[in-house]
């Protein structure tokens, strides 16, 4: 059957049912009905405030605005394909059901144009607030693990190779740090975003008078998109919130990464709660760490929603062209992607736990003080390469008769140099690794203590 839109007034034929099927946003843009209505709210107080619309008549939209969102949330009024192009088409052809010609009066001085980067914008807003909240969860999650384990020693590791003694706690730490730039990020995106673009109608603005600033005041942002041109056509409030999102994962993948090879045999230095890995169809032993794994690849969601969205936008003149009607699919799988990784590695984090036996095992049958026996060298003269050369020395006659710095004697130390005295054997102990180092915001103890009681402050303090 033919669609008959309610701007078909120039049109000698009717929109074919192929064109609305394949042109239609309704399926995922029915998700912005709250937004889109908020929208309309406003507008329509504006243009009663601003006398286009008598203030009955104003009275008279916003509570049958009000009763059409009661109706799309009951399911009396279901948002499907064929049932209007998209949401701003269906929430005025609804209206207009209900007031007859008065509901036409809605659409005055504005666009879809602007209306859908209002909505967006408004979405967004909340999307981020959202996430945010769950992200600062997420942070005081890893400063728990970080206060429970604290004093357990573990390998650090460069190129995936055990490189330095550190302390769990410091490993730990160091992704609050970047789950904290996350945290910015989303909070400098949300400023940006949070001004109106209502009012730029088409692309030019409008002759009647509206209050722009009036409706941003209604709806809570910080200003208007001053530019009536830059308000529709352009995305880069999304693309930044998506960026920042891509961000957020990537860091969520590769602790995610990390949580899986230490649950291997392998590494066997961190153990997965029952209920938070799964089992194999065919080998009854196996124990998976599924849902670490699926954090990791669902990463590439969110950087295929930036990549589609880029694409989208990078040859488009102003002002607004269709294809910009691609940019929902990306948003909300942003939006829900994120949202659910963020929100599982939390449950998955608390059930997670490091064993430090197999740590303090690991850390004895390597060579991770290697640096700290060369550091033992320079503080005796020894020029840092000579001491490097002479360390690596040791590590190539340990590796050769298989054994560790714990089985040499300083008889055989001083045979690679006499500077070696018998106190250097307290100096190539793990917990003497750490204790000696000296840089703010290294693995020293009392460093790590500073950094749990700066995080202990700043999330105990922070609302979002």
């Amino acid at each position: 059957m033919a669609h008959q839109a309610l701007w078909s007034g120039r049109f000698r034929e009717p929109l074919s049912e192929i064109a609305l099927n394949f042109s239609s946003s309704i399926d995922l843009d029915r998700l912005l009905y709250e937004e889109d209505i908020a929208g309309s709210i406003a507008h329509v107080e504006m243009l009663a405030a601003a006398k286009v619309l008598t203030a009955a008549e104003g009275r008279r939209i916003r509570t049958a605005l009000k009763t059409i969102k009661k109706e799309i949330e009951s399911g009396k009024a279901p948002l499907t394909a064929g049932t209007a192009e998209d949401i701003h088409m269906a929430v005025e052809q609804r209206l207009i059901q209900k007031l007859g010609p008065l509901g036409g009066k809605l659409h005055t001085g504005r666009s879809r144009n602007d209306q859908i980067a209002l909505d967006e914008r408004l979405y967004l807003r909340s999307a981020i607030r959202d996430i945010s909240k769950l992200l600062v969860n997420l942070q005081r999650v890893v400063l728990y693990k970080a206060e429970k384990y604290f004093g357990v020693i573990m390998p650090g590791y460069t190129h995936l190779q055990r490189a330095q003694p550190v302390m769990l706690s410091h490993h730990l730490l160091a992704y609050i740090g970047m789950l904290e730039r996350d945290f910015e990020r989303l909070q400098d995106c949300r400023r940006r975003l949070n001004k109106s673009p209502l009012g730029a109608a088409a692309l030019a603005g409008t002759s009647f008078p509206l209050d722009r600033t009036m409706v941003a005041r209604r709806l809570e942002f910080d200003g208007i998109v001053e530019n009536s041109i830059d308000a529709v056509s352009d995305r880069d409030y999304l693309l930044e919130f998506i960026a920042a999102c891509s961000i957020l994962m990537m860091h969520l993948s590769r602790f995610a990464e990390e949580l899986v090879i230490w649950s291997s045999t392998e590494f066997g230095t961190v153990h997965i709660s029952d209920a938070y890995t799964t089992g194999s169809s065919i080998m009854p032993q196996k124990k998976n760490p599924d849902m670490a794994e699926l954090v990791r690849g669902k990463t590439g969601r969110v950087y295929g929603a930036l990549i589609s969205l880029l694409t989208t936008m990078k040859g488009l003149p102003l002002a607004y062209n269709r294809d910009m009607q691609e940019d929902k699919l990306p948003m909300f799988e942003t939006v829900q992607t994120t949202r659910q990784c963020v929100y599982m590695f939390s449950h998955l984090l608390v059930h997670t736990t490091f064993d430090k036996n197999r740590m303090a095992e690991e850390l004895r049958t390597d060579f991770l003080t290697a640096t700290d026996m060369a550091d033992y060298l320079v503080r005796n003269g020894v020029p840092f390469r000579d001491a490097h050369t002479i360390t690596g020395s040791v590590v190539s006659y340990c590796v050769g008769h298989r054994m560790y710095f714990g089985n040499l004697d300083l008889e055989t130390l001083k045979s690679f140099s006499p500077v070696f005295e018998a106190d250097v054997f307290k100096f190539i102990l793990p917990q003497a690794s750490i204790e000696e180092k000296r840089s703010a915001g290294s693995t020293a103890p009392d460093e790590v203590k500073k950094q749990i009681v700066h995080w202990t402050t700043v999330l105990s303090k922070r609302r979002v």
